[in-house]
């Protein structure tokens, strides 16, 4: 195998297929980056058997400046190989593999010389059936991932929930999240029907990956799923995740229907206040912040303290507020990544009880995006 390629496109493609290899794996050859060059161009694989990542540099591609002087295939260390590529001196390099899978890398006076592996004892990827199909537009599922994924679950004692639940059913695709102190649920109607109906689990940090991934240029994913895993398309890469087993519990029963107050906030300022009382709370045990509503008065306090510190009071400036008087306390990490969420919207924040989770939606759309945070007992 030998070929020759602009450096700079090919550390683009490395980095992205790079994000599936670990040097923590128990199959060795999954700590090196399969890489295969053909008529069609330069294939570069990365897998840690949770996820893996496959993407073609298109020979007919001028901006690669990619010439494949002999077909072939080789397996690299990808720690290696990836510091090499790196720190190599010309904007062109060339790889050519020798004899006993001896692979020289050359550009400019710079010359090494690794040891590769044959590629043939590579895992083969999954085949997946095309059948059970959805396609989104990049920028919304990059934002979906982002609005579902700060609930999910980091504690592996429950595995389920440290995934993303997607379902969809009659042209709605919902996903939800939970670690069963907070919840994130998003819904999409999607604009082209789609025959296709299915109920997965998809790990949180095979989407938080596939998230960083999904650049500006990329137009849409495509979707597609197999018995335990699920394929995500961005142009011409392919990336794989294994999917969760088991059955997700029924989070609809945990969104209440009613409310006793709610109150609307412009979400950054309600972040901002929320910010500097998590300033003293952090230094607590409890890290709790306290929200006062007075309803009859259009008044709002929110309050933190610290022994060792001090305490912080602070009057806030509701847009609306209605309903009964309550004082409620909660973890402000959990309400700082659920504002986060909203970006620059008007919320609505309903509460029915001190001791009851509450929600925060966005005003213009009450339905397709639900946040909710399970309140800290104090008392």
């Amino acid at each position: 195998m030998k070929f020759t390629i602009n450096r700079a496109a090919f550390i683009k493609e490395l980095n992205n297929v790079s994000r599936a290899i670990s040097s923590k794996t128990t199959i060795p050859i999954l700590t090196g980056l399969k890489i295969v060059a053909s008529d069609a161009g330069l294939l570069l694989t990365g897998s840690n058997a949770d996820i893996s990542i496959e993407t073609l540099i298109r020979a007919d591609n001028p901006d690669v400046g990619l010439t494949i002087d002999e077909p072939g295939s080789i397996v690299l260390t990808a720690r290696f190989f990836s510091e090499i590529v790196k720190r190599l001196p010309e904007k062109e390099m060339t790889v050519e593999v020798k004899d006993g899978f001896q692979t020289e890398i050359t550009s400019g006076a710079a010359a090494f010389n690794i040891n590769g592996q044959d590629a043939n004892n590579y895992p083969h990827l999954p085949e997946i059936d095309a059948a059970d199909s959805i396609v989104l537009s990049g920028a919304v599922f990059k934002e979906l991932i982002s609005q579902t994924v700060i609930a999910v679950s980091n504690q592996e004692s429950r595995p389920i929930l440290t995934g993303i639940h997607f379902v969809l059913n009659d042209n709605q695709f919902l996903a939800v999240a939970t670690d069963s102190h907070r919840l994130s649920q998003r819904q999409i109607e999607l604009s082209t029907p789609s025959e296709a109906s299915f109920d997965v689990i998809i790990p949180g940090k095979s989407l938080t990956e596939l998230s960083r991934m999904i650049g500006d240029d990329d137009a849409d994913v495509k979707m597609q799923f197999s018995e335990n895993q699920v394929l995500f398309l961005l142009g011409d890469t392919s990336f794989y995740s294994r999917l969760l087993e088991g059955n997700y519990p029924d989070t609809s029963r945990l969104i209440p229907k009613e409310s006793s107050t709610t109150v609307e906030f412009e979400a950054p300022e309600l972040l901002a206040a929320v910010e500097r009382a998590s300033l003293l709370s952090h230094e607590s045990r409890n890290n709790v912040v306290k929200l006062t509503l007075t309803p009859t008065d259009h008044q709002v306090t929110i309050f933190s303290n610290s022994p060792d510190v001090g305490n912080v009071e602070e009057e806030l400036a509701p847009k609306e507020i209605g309903g009964e008087p309550l004082e409620i306390s909660f973890n402000p990490d959990y309400m700082k990544d659920a504002l986060h969420s909203f970006g620059q919207a008007t919320i609505r924040v309903a509460f029915t009880s001190a001791l009851r989770p509450f929600t925060l939606v966005p005003t213009e759309d009450t339905s397709n995006f639900i946040q909710l945070i399970t309140p800290v007992r104090t008392f």
